[in-house]
């Protein structure tokens, strides 16, 4: 994955990246450059974390319980 660096950076094979170099790396360095805040977020981009987002909808109560073909409730009557 190609990132901009947002400040200088030394690769494991000892190349050194300025600021504002694109360099290709794999996921898990792509990890530890985010979590150091190396790598620069395009203007208009999210984060790369992931959140959920939750939204309620209110419910009818007179639409709660089974429905039209539901199996008929159990009788005592035997």
């Amino acid at each position: 994955m190609h990132v901009r660096l947002a400040a200088s950076w030394t690769d494991p094979r000892g190349t050194v990246w300025a600021s504002g170099d694109t360099v290709d790396v794999d996921a898990v360095t792509l990890a530890e450059l985010e979590e150091k805040g190396m790598v620069e977020q395009p203007v208009g981009a999210e984060s790369t974390k992931t959140t959920t987002t939750t939204t309620t909808k209110e419910t009818d109560p007179q639409k709660i319980g089974p429905g039209p073909s539901s199996p008929p409730a159990d009788t005592t009557e035997k």
